[in-house]
C-alpha cells in the first residue's frame, strides 16, 4: 500500500517551501520542519517533505544507493510529485541522500553553466543532528557578520568539497542539510572554514 502524502497538500507544501527559502537565505540558521508523513524506508519524513514541496514533473529527483534499495521509495515519490527518478546523479535537479557520508563528490552532479547557473543541483542530506552554536565559520550573502553550523553524519572530505563548490561560484551545487525536526542550508555563494 502506497504511504500517504501531505494531508493539506497547499499548506503544507508552503510551510516546508518557506523554511527551506528562509534556510537558503539566511544560511547556518536552522529552521523548523514539523511533517507528520510516515514514507516508506529509509526515505526520512523529512526529506519526503522537501521532496513533496519541491520535486515536480520538471524537476527530476536522483536517490542514493540506500533510497533506491527499497522500490517503494521511488514509487512513493513519483506518485506524490509527477518527478521522474533520474538514473544518474547529473541528471537531476534535486538529490536525496538518506546516507550522507557515502555521498557522491558534488562534480557528479549539475553544476549550471555559466550563462546559467541556476541549471545545477540542490542536494538534500539526512543528518542526524545540526547545531549553530559550534562547528564551522560561515561567511557569505545572507550572513550578518559570521555563523556557525555543524551536521552529522557527512563525508570525511565535507569541509574540501564546500571550499571547491564555493569557489566555482556562480556555478555548484545547494546543500540542504535535513535533521529530525529541521533543516538548515549551505547554498553555493557561502564560504564554510573549519571552527576553532
Amino acid at each position: 500500500m502506497l504511504a500517504r502524502g501531505f494531508h493539506d497538500p497547499v499548506h503544507e507544501a508552503q510551510g516546508v517551501f518557506r523554511a527551506v527559502m528562509d534556510a537558503l537565505a539566511r544560511p547556518g540558521t536552522i529552521q523548523a520542519l514539523a511533517t507528520d508523513l510516515a514514507p516508506p524506508a529509509p526515505l526520512t519524513p523529512e526529506l519526503a517533505a522537501i521532496a513533496l514541496a519541491l520535486a515536480d514533473s520538471d524537476a527530476p529527483l536522483w536517490l542514493d544507493a540506500a533510497l533506491g534499495e527499497n522500490t517503494a521509495v521511488p514509487d512513493f515519490l513519483r506518485f506524490h510529485t509527477g518527478a521522474r527518478i533520474a538514473a544518474v546523479p547529473s541528471e537531476a535537479a534535486f538529490a536525496l541522500i538518506a546516507d550522507p557520508a557515502a555521498c557522491p563528490d558534488f562534480g557528479a552532479f549539475a553544476q549550471g553553466m555559466p550563462a546559467y547557473p541556476d541549471r545545477s543541483a540542490t542536494l538534500v542530506l539526512a543528518v542526524s543532528g545540526l547545531a549553530d552554536d559550534e562547528g564551522w565559520h560561515l561567511d557569505g550573502p545572507g550572513i550578518k557578520g559570521s555563523a556557525r553550523l555543524t551536521a552529522a553524519p557527512l563525508p570525511a572530505d565535507f569541509l574540501g568539497r564546500l571550499g571547491r563548490n564555493h569557489a566555482a561560484f556562480p556555478q555548484g551545487i545547494d546543500l540542504i542539510l535535513a535533521a529530525p525536526g529541521r533543516l538548515a542550508a549551505l547554498p553555493r555563494s557561502t564560504r564554510v572554514t573549519t571552527g576553532g
